[in-house]
């Protein structure tokens, strides 16, 4: 009958110290601790060892349930994995303990809020884009030729006068970006 902490940070740069301090005051006999977006799965590791660890009556706590899932519907799967191995989950941040019928329905309400909070913020980042886009900016990477320089390339390239690579090399940029810089532009779908 384990008590285990999980920790994860997003970024080498940032620090898990809050949530160990949180997670050993909580009583956790020992503490995970993972670095790595939780957009993918699989690049935590020490989370799918620690779930297939665990066991009934074991339980898991985390500082916060953003750092168990990344989405509701992963946490919510994750949930009620744990639930059929009769493993505990509490949350500290939102005071949540799966155990309970009342933890249960606070954890569906906190995951529904975490999403909606995530699903604002792709839209109002889509809504920005678009704005941007409807007065002119140009959304994404700056270009890496200028028009004078493909217009360049491409008269190195019809008098003969230098290859692709050797443009390409001249201009600073791979053969690949030259030989996209001076194709004719698609449209989506051709």
């Amino acid at each position: 009958m384990a008590v285990v902490g999980y920790s994860r940070v997003s970024t080498s740069g940032q620090d898990h110290r809050l949530q160990l301090d949180a997670l050993k005051a909580a009583g956790c006999d020992y503490v995970i601790s993972e670095v790595g977006s939780g957009a993918d799965e699989n690049a935590r590791p020490q989370l799918q060892r620690l779930l297939s660890n665990l066991s009934g009556e074991d339980t898991l706590i985390v500082w916060r349930l953003d750092r168990l899932a990344r989405s509701v519907k992963e946490l919510i799967a994750i949930a009620n994995e744990l639930s059929e191995r009769k493993v505990r989950l509490r949350s500290l941040n939102e005071q949540i303990d799966t155990t309970t019928p009342q933890g249960r329905m606070m954890f569906h309400v906190f995951a529904m809020i975490a999403q909606f909070e995530r699903d604002l913020i792709a839209d109002r980042t889509r809504a920005g884009l678009e704005a941007a886009r409807a007065s002119g900016r140009i959304i994404g990477r700056r270009r890496l030729l200028a028009p004078a320089q493909i217009a360049q390339a491409q008269a190195w390239l019809a008098t003969k006068q230098m290859t692709q690579a050797q443009a390409a090399k001249a201009l600073g940029v791979s053969r690949a970006t030259l030989i996209r810089a001076i194709s004719p532009v698609k449209e989506h779908g051709e």
